[in-house]
């Protein structure tokens, strides 16, 4: 088992034991979800690909806390925004935006990119640096900003 999945285990357990009902809630999607794919795809997951997975849900989360602010619901952004906190528990330390923009010149410089045209070269190298330590859309902004 890997050791991130060990580590959610053990968090869901300490939530019951706390009789911590919202994180406990979030943990058991995240459980969910990691027992869902690797039944979908008949195998037993690794730590970058669950990172890559609970990526996923931080931004699923974003997604909605979007859409219930434009629709004049506080209430359900609010329990998004608490199961995005209790998710990024679990993510690496965030990358800040100079430490962004330095991969990303360091990959436009690797590949030679000279225009939008080799964006998709400069993503596939910057993306395995930064998954699950800054949100895709920022960095996409930021490669495109390079050109």
């Amino acid at each position: 088992m890997s050791t991130l999945k060990e580590t959610l285990a053990t968090a869901t357990k300490d939530a019951m034991k706390a009789r911590e009902k919202a994180r406990l809630a979030t943990l058991r999607l995240i459980n969910a979800e990691i027992k869902r794919v690797e039944v979908d795809e008949r195998i037993e997951l690794d730590d970058a690909r669950i990172l890559a997975l609970l990526d996923k849900m931080t931004k699923q989360r974003r997604d909605s806390i979007t859409q219930y602010e434009k629709a004049g619901r506080p209430e359900l952004a609010e329990v998004e925004q608490q199961e995005i906190n209790v998710i990024q528990d679990f993510l690496p330390e965030q990358l800040s935006e100079a430490e962004i923009q330095e991969i990303v010149a360091a990959a436009v410089k690797e590949t030679g990119a000279a225009s939008m045209a080799d964006m998709g070269k400069v993503m596939a190298l910057v993306k395995p640096q930064v998954q699950g330590r800054a949100d895709m859309g920022a960095v996409s902004k930021l490669v495109k900003a390079s050109f």
